[in-house]
């Protein structure tokens, strides 16, 4: 089983515990009222789903509730770190990266 650490409970929980919430520091448009709908779909659907390591965003849905940030590398399933929302992003260059990771 995959243990993922909440940075808000500081505790390792099963995976089960928690739900992905996609791709994580994505700058929100102002006015969501004046986009086209080419640039509404881009930003609403539209990621880069890389292979190797990404910035997600993630929730606690069955401990505090409260959503984070982590960086996983999608190649071996590992979270590299977890950080709380609102924290800078971590440079991955710094991260232990782990067999696979790019």
């Amino acid at each position: 089983m995959l243990l993922i650490h909440c940075p808000y409970c500081e505790e390792e929980r099963p995976e089960v515990e928690f739900a992905g919430a996609g791709e994580a520091h994505i700058d929100r448009p102002k006015d969501m009222n004046a986009m086209s709908d080419a640039e509404f779909e881009k930003f609403f659907f539209i990621r880069d789903n890389l292979k190797g390591v990404n910035y997600e965003r993630w929730r606690h849905i069955h401990g505090c509730g409260r959503f984070f940030n982590a960086v996983r590398d999608t190649v071996s399933d590992k979270f590299l770190t977890t950080y709380k929302s609102g924290e800078k992003k971590p440079d991955p260059a710094k991260l232990k990266t782990g067999k696979g990771a790019k």
